[in-house]
């Protein structure tokens, strides 16, 4: 594990509010160098420097295979957008302030990066920029001449952030799913005092680990791109059904199926087109989704009496362990009868 995952992974056990300071304190630094950038780019363009925007599409590949490989990694910059749901109980009026921050923070996000990249392609010509390992640092040692220190800084800021949102978000994907039966029930535990979901987030650390045998950052992009798309589109999807089956169900936030649909359109497109384009690295990420597959069926899948009983013994043994060395508890699922009674009816 690297030092700075092992240091957030610390600070998200240690206390919920210390993960989100730094999440705020990383997102505003991130801001302030974007809105640096964008604005010499700025200065830049009124200057009369745009030579660069002569033929900017030089070059470039027009194939459907190539476009959507190349989604994979634009779109992974915006994946922040749903991580937002992850955390949605910890949300202060979720109804209200969960569509409401999605709603104002995607035009921002969208907005700034893309005069970021306008800024970026005033100062740097083509070849510069796609021989950059580090496009940001590459712009910064241009233009900024002895205070170029700051965007370097300003990037691993930024990454830590990025990483820290991650830390916050998947470990309650895992907590939550193992609190549904989705996943053993070990990972359903939280500190007893504190209230951080420790063993999710030590596994997410471990994940991690896994993960960095991978050299290729692009190439790990593209097998989690590729599981994402699939799952998440079946997910969407699954609410595109369950509009039409149960039309009567309460639904704390509802929006027209207008959305869903283009979203279930555009995932298609991302999952079907890399599988000609690209078809060995998606069979390896098929691979890797359904490689879950038995573990879910033995562990989770088969009820108590049909698990075999090694499974059970070490899901329990695990599980009081767990317990003991983190210092956690299992929670009890807040559940909305009402709701629940309505749903049944239906």
């Amino acid at each position: 594990m690297k030092p700075e995952q092992g240091m957030l992974i610390f600070i998200n056990c240690a206390y919920v509010k210390w993960g989100t300071l730094v999440q705020d304190v990383f997102t505003y630094t991130k801001i302030m160098s974007l809105v640096l950038i964008v604005t010499i780019g700025f200065i830049k363009i009124i200057t009369g420097e745009t030579k660069n925007f002569d033929s900017p599409f030089e070059g470039s590949s027009m194939e459907a295979g190539s476009i959507a490989l190349a989604l994979y990694s634009a779109l992974f910059s915006y994946s922040g957008w749903d991580t937002l749901n992850f955390v949605t109980e910890e949300i202060v009026n979720p109804e209200r302030n969960l569509p409401l921050a999605i709603a104002i923070s995607m035009p921002i996000v969208t907005i700034i990066y893309l005069l970021t990249n306008v800024a970026y392609y005033v100062v740097l010509d083509m070849p510069s920029f796609m021989a950059s390992d580090a496009v940001a640092v590459t712009f910064g040692n241009q233009v900024l001449g002895p205070m170029s220190w700051i965007i370097p800084i300003a990037v691993a800021m930024s990454c830590y952030g990025g990483l820290n949102a991650s830390v916050i978000a998947t470990s309650r994907l895992l907590f939550v799913g193992a609190r549904q039966g989705h996943l053993p029930d070990s990972l359903s535990l939280i500190h007893a005092t504190r209230y951080t979901p420790i063993p999710a987030l030590l596994f997410n650390g471990m994940m991690g680990l896994i993960f960095l045998c991978v050299e290729d950052v692009f190439q790990l992009i593209n097998y989690f791109s590729f599981s994402y798309w699939l799952y998440v589109g079946l997910s969407v999807a699954g609410l595109i059904y369950l509009r039409y089956t149960q039309p009567d169900r309460h639904r704390p936030v509802k929006l027209t199926l207008l959305f869903p649909f283009i979203y279930c359109v555009c995932s298609l497109f991302l999952i079907i087109v890399p599988l000609y384009s690209d078809t060995v690295n998606s069979l390896i990420g098929i691979a890797i989704a359904l490689s879950g597959v038995p573990v879910y069926y033995l562990c989770i899948y088969l009820p108590d009496e049909r698990r075999p009983r090694w499974v059970s013994r070490l899901n329990a043994t695990v599980t009081k362990y767990t317990q003991i060395v983190c210092c956690c508890c299992l929670t009890d699922l807040v559940v909305d009868t009402e709701n629940l009674a309505e749903s049944k009816t239906q």
